[in-house]
């Protein structure tokens, strides 16, 4: 019986060239992943810098229309968290 018809839910068998589905769930997932990352990456990057100017210039946090509370409360989560 031919394999390229086989459910897309079944396993390939060991050493069988990846099917056109396979390849892009694949594809979805590195992409997914990647975006992922770059979203921590930048979560990290703009609380450190909101860090920065509040503790070098906190007359800037009044004009981005932010209280010292909700800055502290942004600063002290973590990458993962929104």
């Amino acid at each position: 019986m031919n394999d390229t018809l086989a459910a897309p839910h079944q396993a390939a068998r060991p050493g069988t060239p990846l099917g056109l589905a396979e390849m892009s769930r694949r594809h979805y997932g590195l992409a997914t992943l990647r975006s992922i990352i770059a979203t921590w990456s930048w979560r990290i990057r703009f609380r450190w810098e909101l860090e920065q100017i509040s503790r070098t210039n906190p007359h800037l946090i009044d004009d981005m229309g932010l209280t010292r509370r909700q800055v502290e409360a942004e600063i002290a989560k973590r990458f993962w968290q929104r």
